[in-house]
């Protein structure tokens, strides 16, 4: 790109502001799980597959708003409601639980006869339902904690024998902080946790962790070539991102642009999934320069991970 041709931005020089800027927004996020769990009860909205319950999807044959809807089913003691689609529909979705002794039938047909009474028989129709058991749910829970922790293990190890153990732990450190930011903004929007928001969430962490490794291989590149050793290692780290940042930019972009098309012409039953996917390609694109290489200067200077013991006497500036 003619854009960034000979590209020469001070990247790591300004790594404080970069860490100022995570730090506030991760302070945001938790802050927001805070708030959740005073008045939801958990620190994220989590949707049925996560919860066990119902989830009832209703179309209405006039337009009507989710307040009144929820005093046709009792006010405030009706279950969790939200507007399937942009605001001009008229569809909701009914998140309700399952007692013991009831079926997800009974527990639509208790709603439907509530919605007859309330605004008349023939004004709506049940569209879908659909039901996930409280043990199931447990299990799913476990289930996506483990696949995250999994995934942040096989990275270490992964980058630890591709490079150096000192280029994983700073992988891994940018990709818990996309995921961090990524778990805080569903927190501040109260974006329902799903099935499909934890495969966005580890598709961000396969994403930022290629762009990560894009970095470092251009590291390891400029390493190896004659007197790179004799450099200052922020010169040589800033260099290596302005190499990489023409492909980094088109990548991220064309991605975004795929996205948002998504987005707008996707519908609303993907909608969560594409939002979580474009806050992930951001985040990510931004901590493979911003926390990824920073990370692996403080590593190397505060532990000199990853090299030998003849290269730990020699004063060299360039040890990334």
């Amino acid at each position: 790109m003619r854009f960034f041709k000979d590209a020469s931005y001070p990247f790591i020089e300004a790594r404080k502001k970069a860490y100022v800027l995570s730090v506030a927004v991760l302070l945001s996020g938790i802050a927001a799980m805070v708030i959740n769990v005073a008045t939801i009860g958990s620190w994220q909205d989590y949707g049925v597959d996560f919860t066990g319950g119902s989830l009832i999807q209703v179309e209405f044959n006039a337009p009507i708003t989710a307040a009144e809807l929820r005093d046709a089913l009792g006010g405030a003691q009706a279950p969790p409601i939200t507007r399937f689609g942009d605001e001009d529909e008229i569809e909701f979705v009914i998140r309700a639980p399952i007692a013991e002794a009831l079926s997800i039938t009974d527990v639509a047909d208790e709603i439907e006869s509530d919605l007859a009474a309330a605004l008349g028989a023939g004004t709506f129709q049940v569209v879908s339902t659909q039901a996930v058991g409280a043990k199931v749910a447990g299990e799913l829970q476990v289930r996506a904690l483990y696949a995250i922790l999994f995934s942040f293990v096989l990275t270490l190890m992964y980058l630890a024998m591709r490079f150096e153990l000192r280029f994983g732990l700073a992988a891994v450190i940018a990709t818990l902080h996309d995921i961090l930011i990524t778990l805080g903004f569903l927190a501040v929007f109260r974006v329902e946790i799903a099935l499909p928001t934890v495969a966005a969430i580890l598709t961000i962490l396969g994403y930022s962790l290629n762009d990560t490794i894009v970095v470092f291989d251009r590291i390891r590149e400029n390493l190896h070539k004659k007197g790179a050793r004799k450099r200052d290692q922020i010169e040589l780290v800033n260099q290596s991102i302005n190499e990489t940042l023409p492909r980094t930019v088109l990548t991220s972009g064309t991605t975004l642009a795929v996205l948002l098309a998504l987005y707008l012409l996707g519908g609303a039953v993907i909608r969560d999934f594409t939002v979580v996917l474009i806050l992930g390609v951001i985040i990510g694109t931004y901590s493979s320069i911003f926390v990824a290489a920073p990370a692996l200067i403080e590593i190397q200077n505060r532990w000199g991970l990853g090299k030998s013991a003849d290269q730990k006497k020699r004063p060299q500036p360039a040890t990334v």
